[in-house]
């Protein structure tokens, strides 16, 4: 109670009051001077600004009191101890990690570009129309982005003679050539393989392969056939039928490479027109022989040895006996291409061939060969000469069947 009469004596004391209001008076006056001497400030970080009133001095006090962290890559507009004045703005740029692989090299980048574009201008890395970057160049970066660029070779497509270069970053051969556009047929063949990944420098070398039939006519001579005539005097030979040569039609199946020919086989004959046998009369007449009784008696008791025989045609044959053996295209001491000594083909045409000395029995020579049947001389061996005579068969297999024996061989002329 004593202390509330005091206070009321205080109110009653015009002094008291006085100063009471004057203490007030300067607090609010000193509050509105600290308040009023502060400068104004704008913070842009990220696109959004921040306005204060600060007594800060510096930049770095600025942003101490945002508790903004600025580090050694970030872009900001002032310098950490330039003075702040009113009125003045802040832009703080935060870089990003950009990590940037090359082939099988790594890089860390930071960043305060806004596009990839940017930032690849910004660090100066060359970059060529034919690399290829892993974003596009517009895109934005953001923290730890992940950029590839893989840089472009110049590879070299020899198609059939014709150079071509282009340019890529890397894959099969076969995706290259897909990449420039480059057909293959079933036959054309590639080197390197197609499986095998392309280099700089690397030369891709496309064979054109193509396979066509090439028909052949040829001339078939005819056989000539030689008839006894009695009629006529002995030594001397007549034409009774001119004859005509036939013609057989070869088809070759021709394999070209890059236009062209490597390689050529028989797959067909056909046969167009026959040939025509020439038809000559060989005389046979002698003159009587003048002879006594006596004489004429002996003549017919006398027999004639000939030459050679008639096959009824009239066609000369003369028969040998001569040591055969057999042999098959395939055998281990043969070319492995078919063809005889002639160049007839015997993997297309393997029946009724022999080999034979040309000495004895000359090429091109029909005969019959006991247990073989009719042939041509179409080949020649080694270790065929004189009385000997080499029969090709089909398989290996039958020529071993056939073995060594000793054969009645006719030979017609």
């Amino acid at each position: 109670m004593k202390r509330l009469l005091n206070l009321q004596k205080l109110l009653n004391n015009k002094d008291f009051v006085y100063a009471i209001t004057l203490l007030v008076i300067i607090g609010t006056i000193s509050y509105l001077f600290f308040e009023l001497s502060k400068a104004e400030v704008t913070v842009v970080q990220e696109g959004e600004e921040t306005t204060v009133r600060t007594h800060a001095n510096t930049v770095e006090d600025v942003l101490d009191e945002l508790a903004i962290d600025v580090q050694k890559h970030d872009d900001l507009s002032h310098n950490l101890k330039d003075t702040i004045t009113t009125e003045m703005t802040i832009e703080h740029t935060v870089a990003n990690e950009v990590i940037v692989t090359e082939g099988s090299k790594q890089q860390t980048y930071y960043t305060t570009a806004d596009t990839v574009g940017a930032f690849i201008e910004e660090s100066g890395i060359e970059i060529s129309e034919h690399d290829q970057v892993s974003l596009n160049l517009d895109k934005k970066i953001a923290d730890q982005t992940d950029l590839t660029i893989q840089k472009a070779f110049q590879v070299t497509i020899n198609d059939a003679g014709e150079k071509q270069t282009f340019w890529t970053v890397g894959g099969s051969v076969d995706e290259l050539l897909v990449q420039s556009n480059i057909e293959l047929s079933e036959l054309d063949r590639v080197e390197p393989v197609q499986s095998e990944q392309v280099k700089a420098e690397t030369v891709i070398d496309v064979t054109r392969v193509e396979k066509v039939t090439d028909i052949v006519e040829e001339d078939v001579d005819y056989a000539v056939v030689k008839e006894s005539d009695a009629d006529l005097e002995k030594g001397k030979e007549k034409v009774v039928t001119e004859g005509e040569k036939g013609v057989v039609e070869k088809h070759y199946e021709v394999v070209l490479e890059n236009g062209e020919e490597v390689s050529r086989e028989l797959v067909k004959e056909e046969v167009v027109k026959e040939s025509k046998e020439k038809v000559v009369a060989v005389g046979t007449k002698t003159a009587a022989p003048k002879v006594t009784a006596s004489a004429s008696s002996s003549a017919a008791s006398t027999s004639t040895t000939q030459q050679t025989v008639s096959r009824g045609s009239g066609e000369e044959v003369t028969t040998l006996y001569m040591h055969a053996t057999a042999y098959n295209w395939n055998c281990a001491s043969c070319d492995g291409r078919g063809l005889t000594s002639t160049g007839f083909d015997l993997k297309a045409n393997p029946h009724g061939v022999v080999a034979v000395d040309p000495s004895v029995i000359p090429l091109g020579t029909k005969v019959w060969v006991e247990g073989y049947g009719y042939a041509i001389a179409r080949d020649t061996g080694g270790a065929v000469k004189g009385n000997k005579i080499d029969v090709h068969m089909p398989t290996i297999q039958q020529a071993y069947g056939f073995g060594s024996r000793t054969v009645k061989v006719k030979i017609y002329k």
